[in-house]
């Protein structure tokens, strides 16, 4: 009975939407990420293996890309819990190490992404935290030849090394005996019968190397000693590289004490003697990615780099070439190096730097004959695009696409904006705008009509011969416009709501389709990059960089807070967005900058002459100083309000006539701020006011306090969604009405309280301060992870339950639905709309809610939004399998019974109350798409007042359409037009026909009178 009502349940909410197969790809795209790769370290940085480009991300995410065409081969997406630490490829398989401490070893099928072995190393919470966090974790994929098989070797916690076989068996593992207190291990070194464990001891003013020597059948030690040297920073002047002769590995570890390089020969016994480099004196020393092949990096004061061999034979290290001008200088930029081998194993030097001489990037070839002792250098330049993409981060060099010639040499970039670039020769092959994983706000743009865009500009001005003119010219269109409309006539070929909104012209004119679906999406991201989205495709129309200002001189980031759309397609100016951004300066510095940009075209709306080539978005500094909130004035300017640190109110534009409309609006607004008192938190509800004695700004004075329990956190402070209300009220199956509590000063707070475990979910009314709903929630495993929305009357929110109380309770996700309507119950009309909020009434409220078990948790919500708030409000929910499921309202209705309905609550289309939502594959909005670490979900009406638009970001991008009331104000695609032309015809010709009879007939009445 129950899987009946279920399936009862779902029919009534899918009646409204569902999506086709036909109309997948259609209606909606999707846009696989991996997010931008992890640069930091060599252990987690892209490196090329065969045609697969291998990278750990900052999205926590292993990816293998196809070198080809950029395309993504497979990636495995790790727990936020479960961050990766380094990863390793050999052969026909990439392993990684993740976790705290890299307590988990994971392997992948190369070609596939198939896991193939995981293996717990230690218990996360036994994981060691260091700075940076994968230092001391290292991991290592060992041949051995006489068994035909791959051992592992794992460094972990900085003091643990585990050798396991290629089945996962732990062989043995070794410990250190002061475990990491003292000495912290960050290499590990393999030859056929000894494992080096290399790392730095700590003393009072420097540092030491330590060496330990470990047999590898048995783990057993061998040796462990302290090298003499003084270091000053172990992670920029030591590193470790091997060579290999024939079936014996060299090993030898490298350090700089002050400006004198020395170096160590290891041996299992670790008697060996230390060696210094005379006469040269060098600044910091780096391992390219040659390590394993005897060589590094050693750069000089002056900025002269030379390519380091050790040469294991003789035991020897000395420099094998030169590069004189590697240091940045006015003319060039910094230089990356990185190391590769040939197809033959040779070893091959890549350094790639900016030069402002050609306005070029620069690619410069080494390539490395060891057995002949000799070197050559080549290079080539390739227009890197720095103005679109910032600056090059780091580089992973092919050595395998070296020949005689540049032309098949291959480069991979990563850029300062996360762009992923692939470079064969001088041609970019292809581009990943990974940037986009990391999505910090976004909004939907409404695009002009056609004809508007295609309109002449100075139409008012023109005479009477330019008038005739242009339209003699467009006259020309009206034949072909003639038969398009027979066509259409006859054939009922209209756009419908399942036809693609990508416009099928070849004309790059932006404009939108007949209902509304196309806009653009403008998204601005945590790498200092903007851009404009087609929603009907999801191509990127334009992106820009945004500038750092004066703090490009000392380095700094970004940080998108709020984007306001501030003009739209109705205004003559055109749609325009505001960006709202903290520029945070490397020192320390924070600032609040504003970018003002065309929605159309990416440009910058406060210049008045566009460059060519267009430079960075330089934006206005706005407030000296971070910012407490942001908001946007109801008015017909759209002034933006700022509160700085001091509560300052700050506008933008800063004209006379915003100056004057944010006066008029002061009385009526209200804020809600949080306060760090210590030892408690408040929620302060705020006026602004001017007092000159104080500032020559509107200043925000404190009017009511909400005091909370001590140490209960406020997490985050969410306003009411003000969109549009269609019914204030439900009309009941008696014939009553509930009116809707519809108080537009309703705010709300989600907090936690770790004392108690519990999770805080507050209603506020900001004028005064009255808790309005309140409700305190499990916080499971000491976590508040609750999501919540606020809609008209409508609140939602989502936690998981961890109590268990015995018969008839279980853990689980929960959702609760709570409906806020006005007075005591039906009919008790308060006017909450209209109602001043310091009268009592705004408390005379009546409150519906009901809990409902959900399959999944989910990581965002959103309710639909449309043009005039008719169609039914459903939910959105991104799940944690990936995908995003649509909730109908009517399943989450708070009043649905508990018995069998009766007919008046039949008449409400009520249903039985079942706890359980179902999970039907029907109510998935992204059916078998992947949509991955979604972070929000961004809805917007169209111009079909039945159809919501909805944009999803995370790690993926997603978007689709959907209707919760059905396509009720269009004709449905099965509508047969010719029948009905065809009816209407037939009809008109038997009145032409049977009109003369009737005349007659009346006539011969008339005789026969």
């Amino acid at each position: 009975m129950r899987c009946l009502r279920q399936l009862f349940l779902v029919s009534l909410g899918v009646t409204a939407w569902a999506l086709h197969e036909s109309d997948v790809g259609v209606v909606d795209w999707n846009t696989k990420l991996i997010g931008v790769p992890l640069q930091g370290s060599p252990h987690t940085a892209p490196v090329f293996h065969g045609d697969y480009v291998l990278t750990a991300t900052s999205n926590n995410v292993l990816a293998a890309l196809n070198a080809t065409d950029g395309s993504i081969v497979w990636r495995s997406i790790y727990d936020a819990e479960d961050p990766i630490m380094a990863f390793a490829h050999h052969d026909n398989s990439v392993s990684s190490l993740s976790g705290p401490g890299g307590s988990t070893l994971r392997t992948y099928d190369l070609e596939t992404g198939h896991l193939i072995l995981e293996k717990q190393l230690h218990s996360p919470v036994d994981g060691r935290l260091h700075e940076p966090q994968n230092l001391g974790i290292s991991l290592l994929r060992s041949t051995d030849p006489s068994l035909n098989s791959t051992a592992y070797f794992a460094l972990t916690n900085a003091d643990s090394v585990t050798h396991l076989d290629e089945n996962g068996d732990i062989l043995w593992t070794w410990k250190s005996p002061d475990r990491g207190s003292l000495v912290l291990y960050s290499h590990i070194i393999v030859d056929p019968s000894t494992v080096y464990v290399v790392g730095f001891a700590k003393s009072f003013a420097s540092y030491t190397l330590h060496v330990t020597t470990l047999s590898v059948t048995t783990g057993e030690l061998i040796a462990s000693v302290n090298i003499p040297a003084n270091i000053k920073d172990e992670r920029t002047k030591f590193v470790a590289v091997s060579s290999q002769t024939g079936p014996t590995t060299a090993a030898c570890v490298n350090w700089l004490e002050g400006d004198i390089l020395k170096a160590a020969v290891l041996t299992p016994d670790l008697k060996g003697q230390i060696m210094a480099l005379p006469g040269a004196k060098y600044d910091r020393i780096s391992d390219f990615g040659l390590s394993a092949n005897g060589q590094f990096l050693a750069i000089k004061e002056g900025g002269v780099a030379h390519v380091m061999h050790f040469d294991a034979q003789a035991s020897s290290l000395g420099p094998i070439w030169e590069f004189a001008d590697a240091a940045p200088s006015q003319t060039q930029s910094d230089s990356h190096f990185v190391g590769s081998l040939s197809r033959d194993g040779q070893p091959r030097v890549a350094r790639v730097y900016w030069s402002n001489t050609h306005n070029k990037a620069v690619h410069q070839t080494l390539a490395i004959h060891l057995s002949e002792g000799k070197a050559s250098s080549s290079g080539f330049v390739f227009p890197f695009q720095t103005l679109d993409h910032g600056v090059i981060g780091h580089v992973a060099f092919d050595g395998s696409s070296t020949g005689e010639t540049h032309e098949t040499t291959r480069m991979l970039l990563t850029t300062t904006t996360g762009s992923i670039q692939l470079w064969q020769h001088d041609k970019m092959q292809w581009v990943r705008e990974e940037a986009l994983a990391s999505i910090q706000v976004a909004e939907f743009i409404e695009l002009p009509e056609k004809k508007v865009v295609m309109s002449h500009a100075a139409v008012d001005e023109e005479g009477y011969f330019e008038r005739l003119q242009r339209q003699l010219s467009d006259a020309k269109n009206l034949p072909q416009y003639l038969a398009n409309f027979a066509r259409r006539f006859a054939t009922g070929s209209y756009a419908t709501v399942t036809t693609s909104a990508a416009s099928s012209s070849d004309e790059d004119t932006l404009t939108r389709d007949a209902f509304g679906f196309r806009q653009i999406i403008v998204a601005a991201t945590s790498y200092g990059k903007i851009f404009g989205i087609d929603s009907s495709n999801g191509r990127v129309l334009w992106s820009r960089v945004l500038g750092l200002g004066w703090a490009a001189k000392v380095g700094g980031t970004i940080i998108p807070t709020k984007i306001f759309v501030t003009r739209t397609v109705s205004d003559s100016e055109g749609p325009q967005v505001v960006l709202v951004t903290q520029r945070r300066a490397d020192n320390s510095l924070v600032d609040t900058v504003l970018f003002h940009v065309n929605a159309l075209t990416g440009d910058d709306v406060r210049e008045e002459h566009q460059s060519i080539p267009r430079a960075a978005l330089q934006g206005l500094d706005a407030v000296m100083g971070p910012l407490v909130d942001v908001f946007m004035l109801p008015n017909e300017n759209r002034t933006i309000v700022m509160l700085d640190e001091y509560l300052q109110a700050r506008i933008y534009p800063d004209t006379p006539s915003a100056q004057a409309e944010l006066e008029s609006f002061v009385p009526s607004l209200h804020l809600a701020l949080r306060a760090d008192v210590p030892g408690q938190r408040q929620i302060l509800g705020h006026q602004l006011a001017l007092n000159f004695e104080l500032s020559q700004f509107y200043v925000a004075y404190p009017t009511w306090i909400l005091a909370l329990p001590p140490k209960e956190d406020i997490h985050a402070i969410i306003p009411n969604t003000r969109d549009p209300v269609a019914s204030i009220g439900k009309v009941l199956g008696n014939r009553m009405t509930l009116y809707k509590y519809l108080n537009p000063h309703l705010t709300l707070v989600l907090t936690s309280f770790l004392p108690s475990s519990t999770c805080g979910i507050y209603v506020l009314d900001v004028v005064k301060g009255s808790v309005i709903y309140h409700a305190s929630v499990p916080a499971a495993g000491g976590v508040c992870d609750t999501k919540a929305t606020l809609t008209e009357n409508w609140l939602v929110y989502h936690y998981f339950d961890d109590e268990f109380f015995g018969t008839g309770q279980s853990k689980g996700y929960r959702v609760v639905s709570v409906e806020f309507y006005e007075g005591d119950g039906p009919d008790d009309k308060t006017k909450s709309s209209e109602l001043s909020s310091y009268s009592n009434k705004t408390l005379h409220i009546s409150a519906y809610e009901q809990s409902f078990i959900m399959p999944h948790g989910i990581t965002a919500i959103s309710p639909t939004s449309t043009k005039f708030g008719v169609s039914t409000k459903d939910i959105i929910v991104a799940n944690r399998k990936n995908s995003i499921q649509s909730i109908p309202r009517r399943l989450l209705n708070p009043r649905r019974p508990k018995h069998k309905p009766t007919s008046e609550e039949q008449e409400e289309m009520l249903v039985q109350y079942d706890a359980v939502l179902p999970d039907d594959a029907r109510l998935v909005l992204s059916h078998n798409y992947e949509v991955a670490n979604v972070r929000r979900i961004v809805t917007s009406p169209s111009l079909l007042e039945s159809t919501s638009l909805v944009f999803v970001y995370g790690l993926d991008l997603f978007f689709t359409r959907i209707a919760p009331s059905g396509t009720f104000d269009v004709l449905s695609e099965n509508f047969n037009k010719a029948q009905l032309v065809l009816t209407v015809a037939g009809l008109g010709i038997a009145i032409m026909v049977t009109k003369p009879m009737v005349r007659r007939k009346r006539l011969r009445e008339r005789w026969y009178q």
